[in-house]
């Protein structure tokens, strides 16, 4: 019988930091060979570069940095240790998708990633070549088959490993979160180690990297398909996992499992990761935002301050005469009880400054929506000014149902550098805050209970504008999320002029959406890297 002690190096990359990211694996390395000589440490997809690397991996200095990187880690490899690390190769020509196997002070072996991601977030085959080939290699004793991330989506890699004689399948992943990904994940792992007769380790990265975050979540199964062991989710941490093998045999166990995430709370931990790692990882000072007594800036605050600590957030008021007694006191509640540093700032002045400078380019005409805009856009000249007076990122507060239909101001509320909530629904912005809530006093309870309203214009609500948000939400889930046609949606029983009027408004909008910051992505399908739909375009809405 053999033993191994692997070790699940759920690791939080910096893209393009090679230096830094060398650095960890060292110290990592070093520590695991500390708690056990005969070590294997297994490192997520891409770990040298971070992922996604996107264009820089067209920089012709790549190979040079790669190279670099292997031969600082395999000198400090003195020990018995095994490395399995994802990096970038170059070979002939084409660039490949690597994982490769360090011991004894050198690559002992390299696996090509077979299996090439181009959908949702993915665009792998614009920077890599597909490798052909299974990679079996001998750890102290074990036949130990590699693949990489998408690899393992598909039978064939895990049973090409198997029919080369693999013991144990190690799969290096770089896999993002969204909602209810957690679940397909172990489901997917179990059918294919019960496919192959293989016990498998499921290695993952964790941290925020611009819209994307990637929530750890590392595990084990056995070849029956059992869950062995796994790691939290939205941790950097190293897990131990042990595998027992003989000739015929292999077993693998490890800690008790770390209990799963309920869907609510694995959202709440996701924007807080990606606030937290967008902000540190750029190196802003801290954040500020206009909190305006409604709801979603209220959420907005509560997790920047449980990403960066009240110290590091500045809520700022900026009252108009719409603007609500209500809702200055709850702004001012919420900001007392996160310890933010809270300020009040009024547009009025600056508002009237404008109307005067346009007077004549307005004169004889109505009051619309123009006179709505202008007060977003004077919030977002303070914030700006701010942010760029203490060196702070500005967050905006718009929700994926109004990014949706263009319910807001370009260079007004949309004015920032990082939109926490870009792709969570309204609906869902209420569950949260009751979530965050049940863990402890911070969001105003009349904040979630009053109806949402802009508070642009005199007794406003959100519901004149748009349909009630449990509707609203539903139809963009079926337009956005599932490609469902208008005639489908209708199908379902939804009214059919709410309908074509919510997918109108999507389409009519999507030059706002274009000009809008990045935010936590959280459902299957943002806006962002996974939606990309022209702007100027004929299509229409029955298709």
């Amino acid at each position: 019988m053999t033993t191994l002690n692997i070790l699940m190096a759920q690791m939080n990359t910096f893209v393009g930091d090679f230096a830094g990211n060398t650095a960890k694996v060292v110290e990592t390395i070093q520590r695991a060979q500390r708690q056990h000589e005969q070590a294997v440490v297994v490192f997520p997809e891409l770990t040298l570069s971070g992922y996604p690397p996107e264009d820089l991996l067209l920089r012709p200095s790549i190979e040079l940095r790669v190279n670099q990187a292997l031969e600082t880690i395999c000198s400090a490899m003195t020990g018995s240790a095994y490395a399995v690390i994802g990096y970038p190769r170059r070979e002939e020509g084409a660039l490949y998708n690597v994982a490769g196997v360090l011991h004894g002070g050198k690559v002992i072996a390299e696996y090509r990633k077979q299996r090439l991601p181009n959908y949702q977030v993915f665009d792998e085959k614009r920077y890599f070549s597909a490798g052909t080939q299974a990679t079996v290699v001998d750890i102290a004793g074990v036949r130990v088959g590699l693949s990489v991330c998408e690899d393992i989506w598909e039978t064939g890699p895990t049973a090409a490993a198997a029919a080369a004689g693999a013991q144990l399948l190690l799969n290096i992943n770089s896999s993002p979160y969204h909602r209810g990904k957690r679940d397909e994940r172990w489901q997917l792992v179990s059918r294919r180690a019960q496919q192959a007769n293989l016990p498998i380790v499921y290695v993952n990265q964790v941290g925020g990297q611009d819209e994307l975050v990637f929530d750890g979540g590392s595990f084990a199964v056995s070849a029956d398909g059992t869950l062995a062991a796994a790691a939290p989710n939205f941790e950097e941490g190293e897990y131990w996992l042990q595998l027992d093998a003989d000739a015929q045999t292999a077993s693998i166990t490890g800690e008790q499992p770390c209990p799963p995430l309920d869907e609510l709370a694995a959202t709440w931990h996701a924007l807080v990761l990606g606030v937290r790692d967008y902000v540190n990882k750029n190196r802003f000072r801290g954040v500020v935002l206009g909190l305006s007594g409604g709801i979603d800036s209220a959420l907005t605050l509560a997790v920047a301050v449980e990403a960066l600590g009240a110290e590091r957030v500045e809520a700022v008021m900026m009252p108009f005469r719409y603007t609500s007694q209500m809702s200055v006191e709850d702004a001012a509640q919420q900001s007392d009880i996160l310890g933010v540093s809270h300020k009040v700032i009024s547009i009025e002045p600056i508002y009237e400054a404008f109307m005067a400078s346009l007077a004549q380019e307005f004169a004889g005409t109505s009051a619309d929506t123009t006179e709505e805009n202008l007060q977003a856009r004077c919030r977002g000249v303070l914030l700006m000014s701010i942010s760029n007076k203490k060196g702070c990122l500005v967050l905006t507060t718009g929700n994926k149902s109004e990014m949706a239909v263009g319910y807001s101001t370009l260079y007004g509320d949309m004015a920032g550098g990082f939109d926490v909530l870009k792709d969570v629904p309204k609906t869902l912005v209420f569950d949260l805050c009751r979530y965050r809530n049940s863990l402890g006093p911070c969001i105003p309870q009349r904040v979630i209970d009053r109806p949402p309203s802009a508070e642009l214009a005199p007794d406003q609500k959100d519901e004149d504008s748009l349909p009630p948000y449990e509707v609203l939400d539903r139809i963009l889930e079926l337009y956005v999320e599932q490609d469902y046609s208008s005639e489908a949606i209708i199908a379902t029983g939804m009214d059919r002029e709410q309908v074509q009027r919510v997918i109108r408004l999507v389409d009519l909008n999507e030059y706002k959406r274009r000009q809008a910051p990045i935010g936590v992505r959280i459902t299957s399908r943002g806006f962002g890297r996974d939606r990309r739909y022209p702007i100027t375009s004929g299509w229409t809405i029955g298709h």
